[in-house]
């Protein structure tokens, strides 16, 4: 069983959903960027969910994008990075880990050899977010290679269609995005979209997590009461780490205790 597939059984037995806290890797620094980490884990993030620096991104808001920078300027590289959740690993060797990057940084290293470094680093899924489902297979094909898990992105006004091929081609997890647009809290999170749950469901998806626009532990109610297994929260937890240390571990807690 994966750790994905314990972690939600063991959720659903407790009648909880999961909160998944992101962060970029390498921010502010790789020091520093470890102790956020275990700072969430120890805090009661279920899994999480880490962006690979990337100067070009398509579907980061501000917030992400200055962390981005930031981990750049630090010197983080992709070798650094995944070296930092082969650290992590082996700290939390039952937590899942779910990797965010994109398709260049995928290529740079070869389809292949991308994700059998990411096996080796202890990473369980890999979200490309910038390739459509309809480019998908050969990352799709890697990370089933590979024994890494591809997550799939379920868009808001996805056509059932495109529903069904997210349901057969994602493991671990679906990532339901709550709204257009890019990640950030300056535009909130849609509603959340039942009639999508609904069907990814009704073709045997894998867990659907909600994100975009994720910062308050009334979303993390909302989305589960509408059927999600879980919610993910991106730049609103970027800002708790730029706060202080002390301001994430309180927003994680504060974030988890809504998902029970």
């Amino acid at each position: 069983m994966s750790l994905y597939n314990a972690l939600f059984a063991r959720l659903k037995a407790n009648n909880e959903g999961a909160f998944i806290p992101f962060l970029t890797l390498g921010d502010p620094d790789l020091e520093t960027s470890f102790e956020h980490l275990c700072l969430m884990v120890e805090n009661g993030a279920d899994a999480l969910e880490l962006g690979m620096p990337f100067s070009d991104p398509v579907a980061d808001g501000p917030t992400i994008q200055a962390a981005t920078l930031r981990a750049l300027g630090a010197g983080t590289t992709p070798t650094k990075a995944l070296a930092l959740i082969r650290r992590l690993k082996d700290k939390y060797p039952q937590l899942p880990v779910g990797l965010l990057t994109y398709a260049n940084l995928v290529f740079a290293a070869g389809i292949d050899q991308f994700y059998q470094d990411a096996k080796a680093a202890g990473v369980d899924s890999v979200l490309v977010a910038d390739v459509p489902i309809k480019e998908s297979a050969p990352f799709v094909a890697a990370a089933k290679a590979a024994g890494v898990a591809p997550v799939m992105i379920a868009p808001p006004n996805a056509s059932e269609a495109t529903l069904k091929a997210v349901a057969e081609l994602s493991e671990g997890y679906v990532y339901l995005v709550s709204r257009a647009g890019v990640t950030g809290t300056e535009t909130a999170a849609g509603k959340p979209l039942g009639h999508i749950i609904d069907t990814l469901k009704r073709f045997e998806s894998a867990p659907v997590v909600l994100g975009f626009g994720i910062g308050e532990p009334s979303q993390v109610r909302a989305a589960l009461a509408a059927g999600c297994d879980g919610a993910i929260s991106g730049s609103a937890t970027v800002k708790a780490a730029e706060r202080s240390p002390q301001a994430l571990a309180r927003f994680v807690e504060g974030m988890k205790a809504a998902s029970r």
